[in-house]
């Protein structure tokens, strides 16, 4: 009895490897297929053309600009104190850090080391906002 059903379920196992593998054929576009739809399209007018970018399908509009002339741009906003420093775009981390400290560092190392030892510290990678595997 053992034997006939370890054919069976070898049988049924086989039959269901064979359908998945034919439903994978049957719904895979062939290639001539792909090329026709983009044949369509092309001649629809919904694929842009060369030059174009981002999905909106726009030209760039504008002259184009050449490096020497974008680093003076650069150059000129730096002088008139136009462009952020790097790090410095969080407004909020900048105003929170011109506060000034209500504790020492003494303080808030034994802060956190109690914290530790009480369990209360989220291991690193590990906190709401890291990613998953």
């Amino acid at each position: 009895m053992n034997s006939k059903f370890a054919v069976a379920a070898v049988l049924a196992g086989a039959a269901s490897l064979a359908c998945q593998f034919a439903q994978a054929q049957a719904s895979t576009p062939t290639r001539a297929d792909v090329k026709a739809e983009t044949r369509a399209a092309e001649k629809a007018g919904q694929i842009p053309g060369p030059g174009v970018r981002g999905p909106t399908g726009h030209a760039p509009t504008g002259k184009p600009v050449n490096r020497a002339d974008r680093k003076k741009a650069t150059r000129d906003a730096e002088k008139a104190g136009q462009l952020t420093p790097a790090g410095a775009s969080n407004r909020a981390d900048n105003a929170i850090r011109a506060k000034k400290t209500t504790r020492s560092r003494a303080e808030r190392k034994a802060e956190t080391r109690a914290a530790n030892k009480k369990g209360e510290l989220v291991p690193a990678g590990q906190g709401p906002d890291s990613p998953t595997k």
